[in-house]
């Protein structure tokens, strides 16, 4: 039997070489100049793959591996094992087209300089020279699409093609040599582009209806939470601790209220304090200011309190790219574990689009007030996923596996209790620990309506008082929230599930360890599931 550690790396190098966008994620630059293949063959080999793979897994004993040998053993299997459960149950390449976006993988060589220029643009002009098959190939796979999903397409695709059209040209300007090399495949692949925008556009016009459901059902959703959380919880479980946590941080909500604007600890109040908040806030030219004045605020109050070891990567704030757009409103882009270039990490907010009218644009920012702004920069930065995936860069184990299968829950758990933490040490004060709680509010309700959406036919009038009503969240935020639910599945559940687990984790400190010693020993291991992460501290 071959040992773990050589089979590991195997297993590893096979998953990297076939998936030529989670390795330029990670961090290893190999497979730059690749596009993903759907193509029937490809995923046919893929599959056989996968299953090699977990059949060789299967015959680890893990007890006779150490504890970080034996954890990768299970995030390895957990890996293999949710690759081969997407493929053949969910295969979202079959209906959703984005899917099929090449933006991601083309930005990924276009904004950070892990390398020179020449190095970028070569890989670039393999990318770029990919596009027109790889969307042709994407056409005649996708079937039966989601009209949300369609409609949700057509900006990121457009997004795109201005991608390539106005960045191309940048990085081509430092090394003008390789134009002629670039710029055909560069012609061709907005070409390509242009031409996917226009079948989603008729594709639309020509249906009027909704399209495939987008929700996944309770047997194929449950399957898919149980890959996504790696958790003991069940879906059940879930929801009923959701509810639970609904009404303990309403009832702190109206107690915050009322220490605000005072009156009666009710929801009239708590709408009282939450409307003068909402009256201070940014808008689309100083939104991106306003969040770098927050980040410094941020690590100032992190480095007062000694809250976690800091780290001096450098981060910058700028725009959401137009490709990126339609799901979330902001999101921490940090370079892969395996990166050893000193690139930044991106932190990324989208101001409105150009086209929405007054009233939804100040709906918008009455939502992403300056409280609540800093309240976001606490999760997506200080010290949240900025400064949580930077100490997990430094983690170095027995094998690559950590780099591959990053636990969702612990990520987006650990920057919800970091929420929680700063709030409730004063940062930012009142205003602040009102729009945490509301925060939390919104974290819990994202649990419920992934599963009430997908599992029980939530309906959008349903999902929208929830929202607006339990949530407290503008009409505008809650409309966005509801495509989410529809656009993705279980991804909305990390939130509340990975703060549940990572908050008892912190709980857990050690008589006698400080609490920065605690969080550097909880943020040390990379990004394993929570119940992992507890292993791997038994020892303290």
């Amino acid at each position: 039997m071959e040992a773990f550690v050589p089979l590991a790396e195997r297993i590893v190098e096979a998953l990297l070489e076939s998936r030529p966008g989670l390795a330029t994620s990670a961090g290893d630059h190999r497979y730059d100049d690749r596009l993903p293949d759907v193509s029937a063959e490809a995923v046919a080999a893929d599959q056989a793959m996968l299953r090699d793979a977990a059949d060789v897994l299967s015959e680890i004993d893990p007890d006779s591996l150490d504890t970080d040998e034996s954890v990768d053993h299970a995030l390895l299997t957990a890996l293999v094992d949710r690759e081969l459960f997407e493929s053949d149950e969910i295969r979202s390449h079959e209906w959703d087209p984005l899917r099929h976006n090449p933006a991601p993988l083309l930005h990924a060589l276009l904004a950070r300089p892990f390398a020179p220029a020449d190095v970028r643009l070569t890989s670039l002009a393999g990318r770029l020279a990919a596009v027109p098959d790889a969307l042709a190939t994407a056409r005649a796979t996708l079937r039966d699409v989601p009209r949300v999903h369609a409609e949700t397409a057509v900006g990121q695709f457009t997004g795109a093609a201005a991608l390539v059209r106005d960045e191309v040209p940048r990085l081509l300007a430092e090394e003008p040599g390789l134009h002629d090399r670039v710029e055909p495949a560069a012609t061709a692949a907005i070409a390509a582009l242009d031409e996917f925008v226009a079948w989603l556009r008729a594709g639309l016009a020509a249906d009027a209806g909704p399209g495939r459901d987008p929700r996944l059902g309770r047997r194929r959703w449950e399957a898919r939470l149980w890959h996504t959380l790696d958790t003991e919880l069940g879906a059940a479980e879930v929801q009923r601790r959701a509810w639970a946590n609904l009404d303990r941080v309403t009832a702190e909500l109206r107690e915050a209220a009322v220490e605000l604007v005072g009156g009666p600890a009710d929801d009239e109040t708590v709408r009282r304090a939450l409307d003068l908040l909402a009256a201070e806030h940014p808008d689309d030219h100083t939104i991106v200011d306003l969040a770098s004045v927050t980040l410094d605020e941020a690590t100032d109050f992190v480095r007062a309190h000694d809250l976690v070891t800091l780290v001096d990567d450098p981060c910058v704030i700028q725009e959401m790219p137009e490709f990126a757009r339609g799901v979330a409103v902001a999101y921490c882009d940090s370079p892969g574990p395996l990166e050893i270039a000193p690139v930044p990490t991106f932190y990324c907010i989208a101001p409105t689009p150009a086209d929405w009218p007054a009233a939804r644009v100040e709906s918008f920012y009455r939502e992403y007030n300056d409280h609540m702004i800093r309240n976001l920069t606490v999760h997506e930065a200080m010290p949240g996923h900025f400064l949580q995936l930077a100490h997990a860069r430094r983690h170095v184990g027995p094998t690559r596996v950590r780099a591959l299968a990053r636990s969702g829950p612990f990520v987006e758990g650990w920057a919800v209790y970091t929420e929680e933490l700063m709030a409730g040490l004063g940062y930012g004060g009142l205003p602040v620990r009102l729009q945490q709680l509301k925060m939390q509010l919104r974290m819990t309700i994202n649990a419920l309506l992934d599963q009430l959406v997908h599992c029980d036919d939530l309906s959008e009038a349903e999902a929208m008082a929830l929202m607006t009503g339990r949530g407290f969240q503008e009409e505008g935020e809650a409309a966005g929230k509801w495509r989410r639910a529809l656009l993705t599945s279980t991804q909305l559940s990390t939130y509340f599930v990975g703060y549940s687990e990572v908050a008892e984790i912190a709980a857990l400190r050690p008589a006698g360890v400080s609490v920065r010693e605690w969080h550097d020993a909880m943020l040390a291991h990379d990004c394993p599931p929570p119940r992992h992460l507890r292993t791997l501290l038994s020892g303290w």
